[in-house]
């Protein structure tokens, strides 16, 4: 096992890093948040509240954040011909552009290529283009440290937002409260918020283990313990998961006898917030338990998940290299769904009213790429992702194992759409940089 000063964040550990921060100061990071701001705004834009819904699949485009990330692209463009040099190794340009084969093929095979060239635009936005662009503007680890402090920020003030929804009974609709914490995102998606606590979660979490002691390893740790609360109170089964599964997995990598007293005290911080001071606990434990229930007795929300899983096999079966096209699964959902699939789910709180959400997507990424780009699709989707877990492992970075993990394990059961979907790219742009960029770390 590696000690752990090799798996420290960027920045943020021993008394050298402490002197150099001493003698940069704020004016440093001034310098450094100044010349990240076109990422540092697609973060802090996704603090405005979207008045869209949360389509799956290639759906949920036109948010201020998706403005900005476009924006970042451009600016990015105008920086590297600017710059003359090469701005990416060839490893890292196949890494990144791999996607974008199985998304061209898919949309050249399509039944329709013009219904599929928004979702074309789309993938090529949030897995190709806003991930190198970040890649590309992050020059060094302490540029890391800011990004990701970055997006703790962003997870605090959202989950502070979460959890004045549920003290106040004025968050999302759940079991006939208004009650689920979902932050700026709204009701119609419910995931934005849990996905935005997650990512600082496993951020921060990354940050404690991988650092010495000092200011950074406690900042970490209290934000890991104010996290944890909004993340309860969304109500996310799915979020619960994925983050519980990559602790574990940034744990393990750390050491294990660290894993096991870091185990025992996240299990006495839980028992003290749930079971002490009632953070929905009643609610919690329910929800806790219908995990274990999703194949014995599943409630309708499961249900509607297992038959869209078996419409999109049926139609990889129909169309398995290329899959039926990009924005293809809402047009053959009916004619490959059975009886079971309800109309859609009911979305009401928060700010707005009652309303039926279509269900237009598979919620499952996986299933959603084999569906409309087919096996070649997923192959190089998938293949992008294994490259870039594979060399954040080899580059010790437990922060890049954190995020790649969570978004890879919460796959399985979400897939793109909403507001929240740039912000995935700027994480997977993040961990592109500690996995594939030519620069030192030491």
């Amino acid at each position: 096992m590696m000690a752990t000063g090799a798996w420290a964040l960027p920045g943020a550990a021993g008394a050298a890093g402490a002197a150099r921060a001493a003698g940069t100061g704020v004016r440093d990071w001034a310098r450094r948040a100044w010349a990240l701001s076109p990422v540092l705004a697609v973060i802090a834009l996704l603090l405005v509240p979207s008045g869209g819904g949360a389509e799956g699949g290639t759906g949920g485009t036109g948010t201020i954040a998706d403005a900005a990330s476009g924006l970042l692209v451009l600016i990015c463009l105008v920086r590297v011909v600017r710059s003359g040099a090469r701005p990416l190794s060839r490893a890292a340009a196949v890494v990144i552009g791999l996607p974008v084969l199985g998304i061209c093929l898919a949309a050249i095979t399509s039944n329709d290529p013009a219904a599929s060239l928004p979702g074309v635009a789309r993938y090529v936005q949030v897995f190709v283009l806003v991930p190198a662009a970040v890649l590309l503007m992050i020059r060094d680890r302490r540029d890391f440290a800011v990004v990701a402090w970055a997006l703790v920020g962003l997870a605090l003030l959202q989950g502070a937002v979460g959890v004045t929804q549920y003290l106040t009974g004025t968050g999302a609709s759940y079991q006939g409260e208004d009650i689920r914490a979902v932050g700026t995102f709204g009701p119609t998606d419910v995931m934005g918020m849990a996905t935005v606590v997650s990512y600082g979660l496993v951020i921060v979490t990354g940050i404690a283990l991988g650092s010495g002691r000092g200011r950074a390893r406690t900042a970490a740790l209290v934000c890991a313990g104010l996290l944890f609360v909004p993340l309860v109170l969304s109500f996310s089964r799915g979020a619960w998961i994925a983050t519980v599964l990559t602790v574990a997995i940034q744990l393990v990598l750390s050491g294990l006898r660290r894993a096991a007293r870091v185990a025992l005290a996240a299990g006495a911080l839980a028992v003290v917030l749930v079971g002490g001071f009632g953070v929905g606990s009643a609610m919690v434990k329910e929800r806790v338990a219908s995990i274990t229930q999703v194949a014995g007795a599943p409630d309708q929300s499961v249900t509607d998940r297992y038959t869209m899983w078996a419409a999109a096999g049926e139609m990889w079966r129909s169309d398995p290299l290329t899959g039926v096209g990009l924005k293809g699964f809402p047009a053959y959902r009916d004619s490959h769904a059975s009886l079971a699939l309800s109309s859609g789910s009911d979305t009401a709180g928060a700010g707005a009213a009652f309303h039926r959400q279509p269900l237009l997507s598979p919620h499952n990424m996986y299933l959603l790429v084999l569906s409309e780009q087919g096996l070649l699709g997923l192959l190089a989707l998938v293949g992008s992702w294994a490259a870039l877990l594979v060399g954040a492992v080899r580059r010790a970075g437990l922060v890049a194992i954190g995020v790649l993990s969570w978004q890879v394990i919460d796959f399985f059961y979400a897939d793109i759409g909403g507001p929240s979907t740039v912000l995935m790219s700027v994480v997977l742009g993040l961990a592109a940089w500690w996995s594939l960029a030519e620069v030192k770390r030491a």
